[in-house]
Parts: C-alpha cells; structure tokens; sequence
C-alpha cells in the first residue's frame, strides 16, 4: 500500500467516523473552501481506499462475535445456575444444534424415477 501523509490518514480515520467526507477533510486540516472537492478525491484514491477498507474490516471484526465466542456464551449461561432452566435448557439446545446432534438422517437405497413437469400456463397454439 501506498505511503499516507498524516492527513490523508487522518482523512480515513474521521471517514469512518463521521461517514461524512468533507467533514472528515475539515477535520482531517483541509480548508473548509475546498473540502468537499478535496473530500470526494480523497474517496477516489486507491492508497485512502484501501486504508478505510482495512479500518472498516478491523472495526467489523471487532463488532462481530464469531462462532467460538457465540458457543463460549451459549456455555457460560449453560452453567449459570442462577438463570432460568428455560434459558439455560435453550442456551444447550442451541450448542448442541451447531455440534450437529440434531441431524436428521435420511437413507434412500433403490431406484426412484422422477417427473418434473412446468406448467407455464395455456398454450395458445
């Protein structure tokens, strides 16, 4: 990636939060005369680009539990005896159907014709 200036950098980091690009670029130091212009360049840039792109993927995963961490809590109320033996109930309920112990099974041996027929309508022949 591209070398940022400091405020180019700064330029990315008020983007992302205020989702405003001239107010970023006042922000980020740029004259309020020509920030709108200098803001939506500056969105055009593939180096500022691809910095907010970084910045938004790391606030995502941040934000965003993942399956180990949503399992770790689905544990923790599991044995959490000061809750409810509904939730508790439920919070294992939902472990045990991301581990797959409520798969339903179905085995076919033979042969077996199939007929799929579409009908579109009348025809008007």
């Amino acid at each position: 990636m591209s070398k940022l200036t400091p405020k180019q950098q700064a330029f990315g980091d008020y983007y992302i939060e205020t989702g405003n690009a001239t107010q970023a670029a006042i922000k980020a130091g740029y004259s309020k005369k020509t920030a709108r212009v200098i803001g939506q360049e500056n969105l055009l840039k593939p180096a500022i680009k691809k910095y907010i792109e970084k910045l938004n993927k790391q606030i995502e995963s941040e934000r965003i539990a993942d399956m180990k961490e949503v399992k770790e809590f689905w544990t923790s109320m599991v044995r959490n005896n000061k809750l409810e033996p509904k939730d508790r109930l439920k919070a294992s309920e939902y472990i045990a159907k991301t581990n797959g112990a409520f798969l339903e099974k179905v085995e076919h041996t033979g042969d077996m014709d199939l007929n799929i027929v579409i009908n579109y309508g009348e025809n008007d022949d």
